[in-house]
């Protein structure tokens, strides 16, 4: 996707995050909107410009849009926009070891290392693995599949800058991760819940909405590190 039409689409992001309710941007289909705990909401769509299995996900806090990312079928993070501060972050690709979501489906494991970087050139290498715990967990009717993650982020020459670990859902139908507990390596008694509460479909009351609902008010969230 272009640059030009990245920055359309986010420019229809903040420009309907405005209004009363949300709407997918011109060329694109709402498809589903998921409401977690921590004051945290996800509205997905996919465009008809884009290949199959890319889809959108736009990441709301209590003060508005927070983070639109476009992901592939195997959740790689093609590309980031982040509102606060303002900023555009993308894969390179290939990378040296992508997220392969088939590959954990289909064996349980799946390791990852990739790099991201910004407009400036300034990479980040983030090294990792997602496991398949083997317990399912139903959300809202939605059957998740429970998983185990850490991952490190670092530098391009390899000086650490963050440890993460935690607890999370990956959904097969809809091809994505979603938040639950994560904390950092170094403090695993801080644990941050942002776990999936409802999933919500075109046409069913709060489709697409312009704001969180569970958990709100205490203090503002944020969630740019982890997916």
């Amino acid at each position: 996707m272009s640059s030009v039409r990245s920055w359309v689409l986010i420019g229809a992001l903040v420009a309907s995050s405005e209004a009363a309710a949300f709407s997918a941007p011109a060329g694109c289909e709402g498809k589903l909107t998921i409401q977690f705990r921590n004051c945290l909401m996800t509205n997905i769509w996919t465009c008809e410009a884009d290949p199959d299995g890319e889809q959108w996900m736009a990441l709301f806090n209590e003060t508005g849009p927070s983070r639109l990312r476009k992901v592939d079928a195997e959740f790689q993070w093609l590309e980031t926009h982040y509102f606060s501060p303002i900023r555009t972050e993308r894969m390179v690709v290939p990378a040296e070891d992508p997220e392969d979501m088939t590959e954990l489906f289909a064996n349980g494991y799946d390791t990852y290392d990739f790099t991201i970087r910004d407009a400036d050139g300034n990479g980040l290498r983030y090294v990792g693995y997602d496991k398949l715990t083997g317990e399912e967990t139903v959300v809202d009717g939605e059957v998740l599949r429970n998983t185990e993650y850490a991952f490190d982020v670092m530098t391009e020459n390899g000086i650490i800058l963050e440890q993460m670990e935690g607890r999370q859902f990956v959904s097969e139908a809809h091809r994505i991760f979603l938040f639950g507990e994560s904390w950092q390596r170094d403090a695993p008694d801080l644990v941050r819940n942002s776990s999936p509460v409802d999933f919500i479909y075109p046409g069913e009351p709060g489709f697409f909405p312009n704001r969180p609902i569970y958990d709100c008010g205490a203090m503002l969230s944020s969630w740019e590190v982890s997916r």
